[in-house]
């Protein structure tokens, strides 16, 4: 009987008709704790079962999250063997997500696990839950639902998932429902001050430093309803850092009080990787992002495009503004 989702029986059904063959549990680029989270968390589960399972990324683990994928099989592409896989995605709004290579070398995809909102189904089964905070919640509720093996390992990588993608449970997904799966983890063997200690207590000082750059760098901009932080690919070389330190820097703009949209800029090499967050949903910052080919959540999405801040900008301002305009008017959709 689901205790948690309505949907576990299918899931667990669409587990069972998995065959003999090699199984491969792929993320999306620039992986993040829900990314990492959600693939160790599944294919440790895949192998509980019997299975033959390894999960796959494009880029590399981030330093704060390797501890999590310790004792797990994690290729790079260059890593996987030829064959005949079973692919399964988590994370990933569409497939291009898992990068160029994975997407072509892998085109079919078996079943597709994701909670967010622009998710384009593109699996053969699709399991979208995008009221769900987080793709580490919703494998959580499958795997107690369906009664599968959840040890210490796995229920510290599905906690990962659930703590960063709520922003450490700050985030307007979260409710009574994470909670409660939270607790279940939790008596799995999750010890939470230890996975925080782990994710936010063991700065570098060039992050700092980077951190110091992108704090220097807001603008205001719309009567301070948005702003505006941005940091160039000199400022990673400069400060000994990489692109993962910056994750989360996109919350120092949105806390700040009367920010409705908050917009974190990475420009490196005439490429723009962009990241908008809001504090109320009611700001559908998914749509905003899909002006510029992206998507995401309601109140956290994203962007990749060509060019310089210089050349971006002024568009960028000005589809925010028209923006927020249709939520004053209610004209969203």
């Amino acid at each position: 009987m689901s205790v948690f989702l309505k949907e576990s029986t299918l899931f667990a059904q669409a587990i069972s008709r998995l065959d003999d063959r090699p199984i491969l549990v792929l993320g999306h680029k620039r992986p993040d704790g829900d990314c990492v989270g959600s693939q160790v968390g599944l294919t440790r589960a895949l192998l509980a079962l019997g299975k033959d399972a390894q999960a796959v990324n494009q880029d590399p683990i981030p330093r704060t999250l390797r501890k999590f994928a310790e004792g797990t099989p994690f290729l790079s592409p260059a890593e996987v063997k030829g064959g005949h896989y079973q692919i399964i995605t988590v994370d990933c709004a569409d497939h291009a997500r898992v990068g160029e290579d994975l997407c072509n070398r892998f085109p079919e995809v078996e079943m597709n696990i994701d909670h967010h909102v622009s998710n384009t189904l593109y699996g053969k089964e699709n399991f979208i839950l995008s009221d769900a905070s987080a793709t580490g919640e919703i494998l959580a509720k499958f795997f107690f639902d369906s009664g599968f093996q959840v040890d210490k390992c796995t229920a510290e990588a599905l906690y990962l998932g659930i703590c960063t993608d709520t922003g450490q449970f700050c985030y307007s997904g979260t409710n009574g429902s994470v909670f409660e799966i939270c607790r279940m983890l939790c008596d799995a063997g999750v010890c939470p001050s230890e996975i925080a200690r782990e994710l936010y207590e063991k700065e570098k000082p060039g992050r700092i430093q980077l951190l110091q750059r992108f704090l220097a760098s807001f603008r205001m901009e719309l009567q301070d309803r948005v702003c505006v932080g941005c940091i160039h690919g000199a400022d990673f070389l400069e400060t000994g850092t990489k692109p993962e330190d910056a994750e989360n820097f996109v919350d120092y703009a949105r806390s700040q009080d009367g920010v409705q949209i908050a917009v974190f800029i990475e420009e490196r090499n005439g490429l723009i990787k962009g990241s908008f967050r809001a504090k109320d949903e009611k700001f559908r910052v998914d749509i905003l992002a899909k002006e510029f080919n992206g998507g995401g959540h309601t109140c956290a999405a994203g962007f990749n495009v060509n060019g310089t801040l210089e050349e971006l900008y002024p568009n960028l301002i000005e589809t925010i503004n028209r923006h927020l305009e249709l939520v004053e008017t209610g004209e969203l959709n």
